[in-house]
């Protein structure tokens, strides 16, 4: 991977970074409410999911490959 592509990776993290993060107030928000809709709930959590499996990928690629 050369440096352009470490970059865009980077950012790309840091993207899915903040969104994890605004999904993880909205989800404190709702939940606080009195009667919050669950399956909006799910649904945000289960993108919250998906947005951290996708940063662990990307981080991953930023790993080099060590030759056994």
């Amino acid at each position: 991977m050369n440096d352009q592509e470490t970059e865009a990776v980077r950012q790309t993290i840091k993207e899915l970074q903040v969104e994890h993060q605004d999904l993880d107030d909205v989800i404190a928000r709702l939940s606080e409410t009195p009667y919050p809709d669950q399956l909006q709930l799910r649904r945000l959590k289960k993108r919250k999911l998906s947005l951290k499996d996708q940063i662990k990928i990307l981080q991953s690629k930023l790993i080099p490959d060590i030759d056994a």
